[in-house]
This record gives structure tokens, C-alpha cells and sequence, in this order.
């Protein structure tokens, strides 16, 4: 069985779990996960390093909720649970010594033996690639993880590591996770995409909705109550991101669907990605992001959204 088999669902989406510990307390993301499962959602994205950035965290919260709801739900196998390594302080590199430490970290907090999906969070060019790979190579081999990911690796280096692991018979990355969206996607699409495409990688982008922008609620002359306001309006609130939320409306409206959702089935119609990653700070977000399920954009409207995102 392939990665791309595995773990596909019914419903092509991954659910964020940033927001798990921070932005969404350990009761709202119960009810986030519920509700997820309960849509037919499997693939949740987690990391050691989250959400050591809010005041009173130190890492590792969002796998502890998770941990705790397995053990509360018993829906272990409901789940197909992605975590990462190498940028939690102290352990924010991928050497052998730490990625041994880190997994089993992850493990207890997980309340898990195995993980499925074990992410190299950053590229590490102070450790020999063949060291980082050895490393993950023995977790495959010993069942505490089933397959590896490259997330924030530049085209060049995550083609040496892929002939890195063919060369050594080792477990090679299967997946890749960039940054990638309407509105962030020339750099994605010139570069690791291009590996991605030759190598039959399974690409799971994050920031799919543009840190929130593509939701539609950032408008023109409109606040925004949230943590990351500012940093999305100084990188997305001009004339091109204006013109994508036209665009995305336009189709929204003729559809009756949520626009935030038209953003999403665009990048799940792209080459190689296998489903976008998107968070919700509560269950009543959900829903817009759960209509992916039933939309498949036409050639049309394909095509509009990347004249409006050009």
C-alpha cells in the first residue's frame, strides 16, 4: 500500500492542530475533533513545537489534547496522525540523538505506539542528511512510525535526501508539506513542487487559507479581531489578495457554498496534493471548511482563480 492510499479519506481535508492549546482550549478542541471524525476526517497535523509560542506554553500541548481525546474516545484508529521534529527548543535539529528522543516524547504525549506520519518540521544542513535519515529509517523499522515527511525543504535538498535514502536502502521521505495557496503558490509550483511531481510525492500544504485571509473575513475597510491580523494584512491585504476574494466570492455565491471552502478545493485540484491542511479555533468553523467534501471546481473556475491569483 501506498502513502497516497493510506491515507486518503472520504473526506480530503487534514485538520490543523496548531490551534490545539492555544487559540482553542482543550475542551473546544474535543469538540473540533468530534466533529471532524464524525464528517468522516482522519489525517490531523500536530508538532512537538506546538504551541510553544503562547504565553504559559512550552511545546507539546496540541499532541497532549490529542493524546487526551484518544484515550477519552478510544478513536485511535479513527485517526491517521501527523507530528514533527526539529523545532522544538532543544531539539530543534535532526540529529539521531534527538530524533530518538523526540518520537518517544511525542509517543507518550500522543498516547500513541506509532505514528503515521513523521515530519523533519525544517531542514537541518548542519547534520549529514544521512545520519537524519538512519534516524528515521530505524523508527519505520522498529514500528514507531510508518511513514516520513519533509516539510519546509528547499527543491535541491529534498532531492539529495531522496537520492540519499535510494542509495542506502533507507525509508525515503513519501510526502512533503510547503507553504502553499491561491495566493502563495509560484514559488511552490517552480520549485519542490517540480520534485514532488518527478518523485510522486504526496504534497500537504499548510497555511491553505492564507493564515485566515482566505476565509473572506479580512474585506476592505474592515478590522479583524484575531492573533494573527496584523501579519495577514500586511502580507495579503492588497489589490491581488482583494482580487482573489472577488474572484472566490463570485464562485461562492453561484455555488452557495462557503468561500473559504472554494479556496480549499482549488488547492485539492492541484498536482500532487493529496489534501490541504486547515485549522478551526472552534467547532462552528468547521462546517466551511467540512464543505470540500461535495466540490469539484470546473475547468472554469480553475482557471478564473489562477487569473485572479497571477
Amino acid at each position: 500500500m501506498t502513502f497516497a492510499t493510506d491515507a486518503r479519506s472520504d473526506l480530503p481535508l487534514v485538520l490543523g492542530g496548531n490551534v490545539f492549546g492555544w487559540t482553542a482550549d482543550r475542551q473546544e478542541s474535543f469538540r473540533i475533533l468530534d466533529g471532524f471524525v464524525d464528517a468522516g476526517g482522519s489525517q490531523v497535523d500536530t508538532a512537538d513545537v506546538y504551541s510553544a509560542w503562547a504565553e504559559g506554553n512550552s511545546g507539546g500541548e496540541s499532541e497532549t489534547i490529542i493524546g487526551e481525546w484518544i484515550a477519552k474516545t478510544g478513536k485511535r484508529d479513527k485517526l491517521f496522525i501527523g507530528t514533527k521534529v526539529g523545532s522544538l527548543a532543544g531539539l530543534d535539529n535532526l540529529r539521531a540523538s534527538t530524533i530518538s528522543k523526540a518520537v518517544d516524547d511525542s509517543l507518550a504525549r500522543l498516547k500513541t505506539d506509532y505514528i503515521d506520519l513523521y515530519w523533519a518540521h525544517q531542514d537541518d544542513q548542519s547534520t549529514p542528511q544521512e545520519e537524519t535519515l538512519t534516524a528515521f529509517d530505524a523508527l519505520v523499522k522498529a514500528g514507531k512510525v510508518r511513514y516520513l515527511g519533509a516539510s519546509n525543504f528547499s527543491a535541491d535538498r529534498l532531492e539529495s535526501a531522496l537520492k540519499v535514502s535510494d542509495a542506502n536502502g533507507l525509508a525515503r521521505y513519501a510526502a512533503i508539506q510547503p507553504l502553499y495557496n491561491l495566493l502563495d503558490h509560484a514559488e511552490f509550483e517552480s520549485g519542490v513542487g517540480e520534485v514532488a511531481e518527478a518523485h510522486n510525492l504526496a504534497t500537504l500544504p499548510y497555511w491553505g487559507l492564507a493564515a485566515g485571509f482566505l476565509t473572506g473575513k479580512y474585506r476592505r475597510g474592515t478590522e479583524v479581531d484575531s492573533p494573527r491580523a496584523s501579519s495577514v494584512i500586511s502580507r495579503y491585504a492588497n489589490d491581488r489578495g482583494y482580487g482573489v476574494i472577488d474572484a472566490l466570492d463570485q464562485i461562492a455565491a453561484a455555488r452557495q457554498a462557503p468561500i473559504s471552502a472554494i479556496a480549499l478545493a482549488w488547492l485539492n485540484q492541484q498536482s500532487t496534493v493529496l489534501a490541504p491542511i486547515a485549522s478551526a479555533r472552534t467547532a462552528e468553523q468547521l462546517p466551511d471548511l467540512l464543505a470540500i467534501k461535495d466540490i469539484t471546481l470546473s475547468a472554469d473556475e480553475l482557471a478564473t482563480l489562477r487569473r485572479a491569483a497571477a
